[in-house]
């Protein structure tokens, strides 16, 4: 079976959040499943030189766009038994950055139809192409109305992924026509159109064969009113094709044991000590393993629950901690934890930027990891946290709650800290036990910390169940 993964971004080519991390690792998962795995990228401006100079040209081919055609190359790269092939267009993607443009909308409609005109240039025809988030939520409705009476592409499957619902790509009426030539038979309720707009997200849930998203618990909260994100009601009549398939991560690319951007590699609680001390020192902190050290990687959006942090700031600080965070997001967010640095200037340090060997180093030398999700459709800093050891602090949504088991005293179970509702004062409840058992009962806090390390959430289990979906489509096609 030949599975095509269409994405806008895939580490370590080119990464802003999850979804990079997920196309990144899921294919070479899929790989040890015995599964053929290919991935398309567009070729964005900000890939590294080298790796364009690596690059095989394969073919160029002019790209329908509504009224238009535009030029596409395709250039692949091999790389650890996978083909990744990239979509060229300089005047699409020869800018840095990869989102948040004027003409977003137009870019990745390009790009989705690119994907499908590509498909016979690849080394071998997929049997499933696996669409990631709206920027490829077109592809399934662009391959049934423009390519359903070619022979090379009818039984060719697709499944779409959300990774994250709010994002939705949704656009003016006018992209029906001017960019995807599609007709008001695809503007309906079961169909594009969102309060009178062209959802590219929703084209992806209403064509595709089958749907997943990114953890049991996000799939269920979709289908309620509170998560769906206006989209509940239209997932609920389509939920006998939605899964939910709890992410993994990379544990040789994320392994204390060999990562070469901390202090010391180390498989116990006295080697990361050791990176504890070095990340106080590193950043200025007093050197000291009896402070509990929180910490937060994360981007500074209402989502990551940033409200409740800093409504409960100067409590978790009064419990004598160091906390530190990574990370980069929304300007209120930025200016108000600009301001408490100044006023705590010995306990907390505030790094307003994005550095992978830094949020290493701070999974590694941490203590607890808060993550106080309003929502979560899986989350990868719990699962990188546990991975090093450190501690997280989570509210029961989505993915943290599939991933994070509340830690039990009496009965001796669980790994993390948890709290239900979203509530500043019932995190900081909660953040203080966990301090409490760090501080007062090192035995057990020691315990915890081997325990969260021994946890396997590597993508095996995930990949074989992505394997039956797609045996399953696959099966569907050759009874056809």
């Amino acid at each position: 079976m030949h599975v095509l993964f269409a994405a806008s971004e895939c580490a370590p080519f080119i990464k802003t959040g999850g979804l990079g991390d997920v196309v990144g690792a899921l294919p070479k998962a899929l790989l040890k499943q015995g599964l053929e795995v290919s991935v398309m990228l567009p070729k964005y401006e900000d890939l590294p030189f080298s790796l364009k100079q690596e690059m095989e040209n394969v073919a160029q081919m002019k790209v329908p766009v509504g009224w238009r055609t535009q030029y596409c190359g395709i250039e692949k790269l091999e790389k650890d038994n996978i083909t990744y092939y990239f979509l060229d267009n300089e005047y699409y993607f020869k800018r840095h950055g990869s989102y948040g443009f004027f003409d977003d909308g137009e870019r990745f409609a390009f790009f989705s139809r690119a994907v499908l005109e590509a498909l016979p240039y690849l080394n071998r025809k997929p049997d499933i192409v696996h669409c990631h988030d709206w920027q490829t939520g077109l592809i399934s409705v662009l391959l049934k109305a423009h390519y359903s009476n070619h022979p090379f592409y009818t039984d060719i499957k697709t499944v779409f992924t959300i990774h994250n619902l709010r994002y939705q790509g949704v656009y003016p009426k006018a992209v029906l026509f001017d960019l995807l030539d599609l007709s008001d038979l695809y503007f309906h309720m079961n169909g594009l159109e969102f309060h009178g707009n062209v959802s590219y997200l929703k084209a992806g849930l209403a064509y595709a064969d089958l749907i997943t998203t990114v953890s049991p618990t996000y799939a269920e909260e979709i289908r309620q009113p509170y998560y769906g994100e206006q989209l509940d009601g239209f997932l609920r009549t389509r939920e006998d094709l939605l899964h939910g398939i709890v992410n993994g991560i990379d544990t040789v690319e994320y392994n204390p044991k060999i990562d070469p951007y901390i202090f010391q590699s180390y498989d116990d609680t006295e080697g990361k000590q050791a990176n504890k001390l070095r990340l106080q020192e590193k950043l200025d902190l007093a050197v000291n393993r009896t402070i509990p050290v929180i910490s937060m990687v994360t981007r500074l959006v209402e989502q990551k629950g940033i409200d409740l942090v800093l409504h409960v700031f100067r409590e978790i600080l009064g419990q004598n901690v160091q906390f530190i965070l990574l990370g980069t997001g929304e300007e209120q967010y930025e200016q108000a934890f600009r301001k408490l640095a100044d006023e705590y200037p010995e306990q907390l340090r505030v790094q307003l930027f994005f550095d992978e060997e830094l949020a290493r180093q701070i999974y590694a030398g941490s203590d607890l990891f808060l993550m106080p999700s309003q929502f979560e459709p899986c989350g990868i800093g719990q699962l990188l946290a546990l991975r090093y050891g450190t501690i997280p602090i989570v509210r029961e949504t989505g993915g943290l709650k599939d991933t994070v088991t509340a830690y039990d005293v009496l009965r001796d179970i669980g790994y993390g800290f948890t709290f239900t509702n979203y509530n500043a004062h019932d995190m900081l409840y909660v953040l203080e036990q966990a301090v409490g058992l760090f501080r007062y009962q090192p035995g057990k806090w020691k315990q915890l910390v081997e325990r969260a390390m021994s946890q396997d959430f590597s993508w095996n289990s995930s990949a074989q169940a992505y394997v039956k979906l797609y045996e399953s489509l696959v099966k569907e096609k050759t009874a056809m």
